[in-house]
C-alpha cells in the first residue's frame, strides 16, 4: 500500500512521523508547497518578538526524510487529483500514483477585498500566516517606527505583541467589539485590552479598516470607516484563515468548510482519500488548532499502518493558550455564558489593574468553560477537570485561587493520575511522563525528546518540570 500526503505542515509532518513510528516499509510520499523543513507555526510570534530564530522552531529535519525512506518533496505542489486512476499530478510535472491519498493541506490566510489590495499587496504590508511571512514583517519593521495590525484575535495579538517588542508603536485595529471575542467573553477582552495598553499596544474596537493607502509602491497607513487615517509603516493582516479545499474540491469531494470526513478521517465521498488538519471537516467542526490535528494524525497512522483497527477520531475540546511575552492568558470550552442562564452556574473574579481576569463555568458539576488572564496558576487544575469532565471541587474558590482548602488535586504531580494529560498539543499523560522517566531520561529536555510533551505550544513546560523533578524526589528518597 502506497501513501500519498499532500501538505507538510503541522499535521502532514506529524502524520509521516507517526507512520515511521509504527512502520518502516510502507512507501510514503510527502508533497509541501513550502521548500524549508516543516515549522512550528504556533511559535511564530516567538520568531516575530525575537525570542527565536527561525532555524530553532523546525519540526523534522530534512535528513530525518532520507534516513527513514520517505520520499520528501519540499517545494513542490499537487496541482491535480484523479480520483479515478488515483494519481496525483504535480507541479513539478511528475504524476505519483497512491492506494491512499491523506489531504493536510492546512488554510490560507484571508486578505478582506478592500481598496489598496486588488493587485496585491503593497510593500509594507503583509498578511501574516507562514514563516516567511514572519521573515517579510521582520524585513519591514526593521527601521520602522509605527505598525497597524489588521485582527484582533489570537494571531493578531500575537504579532502586535511581537511588533511592539521591537520598539514600534502599534495598533490593533479589530471588527468587533472586543478582543479575541472567539475565545473571550467582553469582561476578559477589556482587561485584556488595558493590559496591552501597558505595553504599548493601542487597540481600536468595533471599527472597520476602508482602505489601505499607498505611496509608491509600499504601504503608509490603514483608512478607517470612521473617515480616520492611522499612518503606519507596517500593516499586518491577521483576519482570520480559511481551509485550503481547492484541490480537494476540484476532485469532487464534498467539501463544507473543510473536507467532509467520518470518525476513521476518510472522505465521505471516496474511501482512498483522507483528510487531517485545519482542511477537515469532522461531526461539523473545523478544528484550527494544533492539539486537534495531531490527535488526527495519531489516529490516522494507526489505522493505515494496522496498528489499532479500532482507532477513531471522535472529536477534541479546544484549548487555547496565547502565546505572547508578559500576556498570559489560558481559555477553554463555553466561555460566553452570562448570570442569566439558570443551568451554569458562572464565577468570575476581576482585577483590571493589575491585569487579572478569572472565569469559571459549571453546569451539572463539570467544568464547562473557563478564562484564566493575567493570573494563570490554576491553569492545570482547570484544564485536566474540564478535559476529563471531572467533578469541579465543592470549594470553588479553589479554581482561581491555589492552596485552599478543598484545592483540586491536579496541581499536586502526587495527587494528579497517571491518566491526566500534561501535554494536550500532544496527547501526553502523566503515565507517560512516568515511564519514561522509568526508561532512564532525567531532564525535562530528556523526557521532551522522547515523549515530545511541551514541544507544541510549550504551555505545559512548567508542569513537565514540576514532574520530572517530583519524580526525581522520589528517587531520593530510601525506601522502607
Amino acid at each position: 500500500m502506497s501513501i500519498v500526503i499532500v501538505g507538510n505542515g503541522m499535521a502532514g509532518s506529524r502524520l509521516v512521523t507517526e507512520i515511521r513510528a509504527r512502520d518502516r516499509r510502507v512507501p510514503v510520499t510527502v508533497f509541501g508547497a513550502e521548500r524549508q523543513q516543516p515549522y512550528n507555526r504556533i511559535l511564530l510570534s516567538n520568531v516575530l518578538a525575537g525570542t527565536a530564530a527561525p532555524d530553532q522552531i523546525g519540526l523534522v529535519d530534512p535528513a530525518w526524510y532520507e534516513r527513514n525512506d520517505v520520499d520528501a518533496r519540499l517545494g513542490v505542489e499537487v496541482v491535480s487529483v484523479d480520483r479515478a486512476a488515483r494519481v496525483v499530478h504535480a507541479s513539478d510535472g511528475t504524476a505519483v500514483p497512491y492506494d491512499t491519498l491523506v489531504l493536510a493541506t492546512g488554510s490560507t490566510a484571508f486578505v478582506p477585498p478592500i481598496p489598496g489590495t486588488e493587485g496585491g499587496l503593497p510593500a509594507g504590508a503583509v498578511a501574516f500566516r507562514t514563516l516567511e511571512d514572519c521573515r517579510e514583517i521582520l524585513a519591514a519593521a526593521d527601521g520602522a517606527r509605527r505598525a497597524v495590525v489588521v485582527g484582533g484575535g489570537l494571531l493578531g495579538i500575537e504579532a502586535a505583541r511581537g511588533l511592539a517588542g521591537r520598539g514600534l508603536e502599534v495598533t490593533v485595529v479589530h471588527l468587533a467589539g472586543h478582543l479575541m471575542e472567539r475565545q473571550l467573553d467582553p469582561g476578559a477582552g477589556r482587561v485584556l485590552a488595558r493590559t496591552l495598553g501597558r505595553l504599548g499596544i493601542r487597540a481600536r474596537l468595533d471599527v472597520t479598516v476602508s482602505a489601505l493607502h499607498v505611496e509608491g509602491e509600499r504601504v503608509a497607513g490603514v483608512g478607517l470607516g470612521t473617515g480616520e487615517r492611522l499612518d503606519a509603516d507596517v500593516v499586518v493582516l491577521a483576519c482570520g484563515v480559511r481551509p485550503e479545499t481547492t484541490l480537494a474540491r476540484a476532485a469532487g469531494l464534498e467539501v463544507d468548510r473543510g473536507v467532509v470526513v467520518d470518525g476513521t478521517l476518510r472522505s465521505v465521498t471516496d474511501p482512498a482519500v483522507r483528510a487531517i488538519g485545519e482542511c477537515s471537516q469532522h461531526d461539523g467542526t473545523v478544528y484550527g488548532l494544533v492539539a486537534p490535528a495531531w490527535e488526527q494524525a495519531t489516529v490516522l497512522a494507526d489505522l493505515l499502518t494496522g496498528a489499532d483497527d479500532r482507532a477513531r477520531f471522535t472529536g477534541a475540546r479546544q484549548i487555547t493558550r496565547l502565546k505572547a511575552a508578559s500576556v498570559d492568558l489560558v481559555a477553554m470550552g463555553e466561555t460566553h455564558h452570562g448570570d442569566d442562564d439558570p443551568e451554569v452556574e458562572v464565577l468570575s473574579f476581576a482585577d483590571p489593574s493589575r491585569g487579572t481576569y478569572k472565569k469559571v463555568a459549571i453546569r451539572d458539576d463539570r467544568v464547562i468553560g473557563a478564562i484564566l488572564l493575567g493570573e494563570t496558576s490554576t491553569a492545570g487544575t482547570l484544564t485536566q477537570l474540564y478535559d476529563r469532565s471531572a467533578p469541579a471541587p465543592s470549594d470553588r474558590l479553589s479554581l482561581f485561587f491555589p492552596g485552599l482548602e478543598g484545592a483540586a488535586p491536579a496541581d499536586s504531580p502526587l495527587r494528579m493520575p497517571d491518566a491526566a494529560t500534561v501535554c494536550h498539543c500532544n496527547n501526553v499523560s502523566k503515565g507517560q511522563i512516568r515511564a519514561c522517566w522509568e526508561k532512564g531520561a532525567r531532564t525535562a529536555d530528556e523526557v521532551a525528546e522522547g515523549t515530545r510533551a511541551s514541544t507544541g505550544c510549550g504551555g505545559c513546560r512548567d508542569a513537565l518540570e514540576g514532574i520530572v523533578a517530583w519524580l526525581g524526589e522520589q528517587d531520593a528518597v530510601p525506601a522502607g
